[in-house]
């Protein structure tokens, strides 16, 4: 950074540099911003050295922060970038690769000193440092002539709007986004959620504000696009060979464009570099998104931005805007949807689904309404599978996502009809042949089974049978393994059942005359049978709704009848027990009628036939089992932590920020 230097150790030594940050003021017509721009810089290539280089910077930054009240230095170099954003438009068109690469080197120093700024001061402290500029020759002072902070996040989402997305573009737009995210890193430093402040205030009321859909558009549309960096130019200009404005020019136009997926963080872990995170831009977009779709509302107005995500339509919509929506829009919903189909890998994606589908209607009934469902349910069902890998809050979106879903009956009815073939990341057994919806089913009790065992979340749990009572009235032609699946869960809550009872009760015996405390045995007991009854529900559902269509289940539960006996007396399950005694009872009596030692296919053929005779009135009806997603139940805040610790993780605020492993690690629960 700076003119000619080369890595991260020059930086300290680096002549333009000092200067920079130095107690002189320099003129806006100084060569020296030219120089100072036109810097060849070794990019870091790991996590590790893009901390190297934030430890380098952060000493220049504080020399500055002393020194520019004085000089006003800072506030030039934002001018400069601000002069030169006018022109890029043009210098896009005409292809004008220099200018492109010095207007994005002086906002890569910009952000570079930012991130320093916002740890070291408040966001008053941080509006004074825009506003001292030179007013006479030794001497600076405020200036109230305009407010250089919001001119500069004017002017980034401007560039993020109206410069085209091409190879020469890509690293300059990256450094718009990422600036833009590390002006709102300010949380990375609070415990508490920041609910104003000055660019807050800026970004939802002010200048901006105009601009909001546009942006929201444009940054799905980066998400959609899903650029990758494009590789280093090698001859742009020739490099001359006595230096100056255009030294290095080549290798410098390469080193940032590929500088800016660890300058800017695009990954979580140690040493990632660009061949594992190729997207950059669309990362960033789609991290920047949420952040300024979960800003909080302000006390007399809601946030613009999210107003943005939940009314966009679809470019096939013909219908008129609404002026009850002033910052609805249209996009294509195709390509967001196989966008989206295509990057539930990552949380933030996952997090975009969830955000689309419960707030946006128009989204959501799209959604709905595709044939091919397989392509977005399947990467939701290999997060859930692979649950011992995933954080706790993408499990739980995933779960929610899935919830959602199955709030709607239609989808219930297609997941059954679509037929899958070699499911290869589902190891505990080969699935040549399964529908999606009894895929759904195995996945979400293996969900159970492993919160059981291992997490013990009541959360989880409430969502996974929610999903499975939802889609129980509409179960159709289970797969043989998931009837088994759902009649083992009920063996194994059972015996989870039996177990705590004996432990009550030897404990009593143990314990009498003991007025010490005793394990709380009744909640432990309480919770489980709330499972095994709501288990007992989603059977019945089944059984009452789509008997005929389910004789897999009607085998297995057949096969295991002697699980349901201690049941079939409890006060908390008489009468959802009679169904199943009936249907049990009818079974059992047709296939003594066929007589002893009968093959599995011959079974099979009697409760099939004995499902058409079965009178549908001998069993009693139930209320329909429905439960929805309700997010009142939420804080109105609720992602804010978890939005932040993907920003966190992807390196946009210090490395070592103070507050933000504290308060924004989520796997916690």
């Amino acid at each position: 950074m700076g003119a000619n230097t080369s890595q991260v150790s020059d930086l300290s030594d680096n002549p333009s540099l000092k200067t920079l940050v130095g107690t002189e003021s320099i003129s806006e017509n100084d060569p020296f911003w030219n120089q100072l721009i036109s810097f060849t810089f070794i990019s870091p290539t790991s996590s590790g050295d893009s901390k190297l280089l934030e430890e380098a910077v952060i000493p220049l930054a504080k020399i500055l922060i002393e020194n520019n009240p004085r000089s006003g230095n800072f506030g030039a170099l934002v001018r400069i970038f601000l002069g030169r954003t006018k022109e890029l438009k043009i210098s896009t068109e005409c292809q004008d690769q220099l200018f492109i690469w010095q207007a994005h080197n002086a906002l890569f120093m910009i952000r570079c000193l930012l991130k320093v700024f916002i740890r070291e001061m408040s966001e008053e402290e941080l509006h004074l440092q825009f506003s001292y500029q030179e007013r006479a020759p030794g001497s600076c002072e405020e200036t109230g002539s305009e407010d250089l902070l919001e001119e500069l996040l004017s002017n980034l989402i401007h560039l993020i709007v109206e410069v085209p997305l091409l190879d020469i573009t890509y690293s300059i737009l990256f450094e718009a986004v990422t600036t833009l995210l590390v002006f709102f890193s300010y949380q990375l430093f609070n415990k508490d959620i920041l609910r104003d402040g000055l660019i807050y205030q800026h970004i939802m009321k002010g200048r901006c504000l105009s601009l909001t859909s546009r942006l929201v558009k444009t940054l799905l549309y980066n998400f959609i696009r899903q650029e990758k960096c494009p590789p280093p130019a090698t001859h742009i200009f020739e490099q001359k060979a006595e230096g100056g404005l255009l030294y290095g020019l080549a290798s410098g136009v390469a080193s940032g464009l590929w500088s800016v997926f660890t300058l800017g963080g695009a990954g979580n872990k140690a040493g990632v570099d660009q061949e594992h995170n190729p997207l950059p831009l669309s990362n960033q977009s789609l991290l920047l998104l949420l952040v300024l779709a979960n800003l909080t509302d302000g006390p007399d107005w809601p946030n613009p931005y999210r107003q943005a995500i939940t009314c966009f339509r679809n470019t096939q919509d013909t219908s008129s805007m609404s002026a009850e929506q002033p910052h609805t829009f249209q996009i294509n919903f195709n390509s967001l949807y196989t966008a989206l189909c295509e990057q539930q890998r990552s949380d933030q994606a996952t997090l975009l689904l969830y955000t689309l589908l419960h707030q946006n209607a128009n989204m959501r009934t799209y959604m709905l309404s595709r044939t091919d469902m397989d392509n977005l349910v399947l990467p939701i069902l290999e997060i859930l599978y692979h649950v011992e890998d995933r954080n706790s809050h993408h499990v739980y979106m995933a779960l929610i996502i899935l919830l959602i879903l199955t709030e709607d009956d239609a989808f219930n009815r297609s997941v059954h009809e679509v037929e899958l073939k070699n499911i290869t990341w589902y190891t505990e057994r080969t699935l040549t042949e399964i529908s999606l919806g009894s895929l759904l089913i195995l996945v979400v009790i293996r969900t159970i089974q492993f919160n059981m065992t291992r997490t013990r979340d009541k959360y989880l749990h409430t969502n996974c049978l929610a999903a499975l009572a939802n889609m129980s009235a509409q179960f159709r032609c289970l797969h043989q393994y998931a009837a088994q699946r759902i009649i083992s869960l009920f063996a194994l809550l059972s015996k989870k059942h039996n177990k705590v009872l004996e432990q009550a009760t030897q404990s009593l015996r143990g314990r009498q005359g003991d007025n010490t405390a005793l394990p709380d045995y009744a909640q432990d007991l309480n919770v489980i049978e709330e499972v095994i009854r709501m288990m007992l529900e989603i059977i019945n559902s089944c059984l009452c709704n789509s008997l005929h269509h389910n004789p897999n289940l009607v085998y297995a539960l057949l096969y295991k009848r002697e699980l349901f006996e201690q049941f079939r007396t409890h006060p908390s399950f008489q009468d959802i027990m009679q169904n199943l005694d009936t249907v049990i009872g009818f079974f059992s009596q047709r296939l003594e009628q066929a007589g002893s030692d009968l093959s599995v296919e011959r079974v099979q053929e009697v409760i099939m036939k004995g499902a058409q005779a079965l009178p549908t009135d001998r069993l009693k009806k139930f209320p329909e089992l429905k439960f929805k997603y309700v997010e009142e139940d939420q804080p109105e805040d609720f992602f804010i932590p978890y939005v932040w610790s993907l920003v966190f993780n992807a390196g946009v605020g210090l490395h070592w920020s103070p507050h933000g492993i504290e308060l924004f690690s989520m796997d916690s629960g």
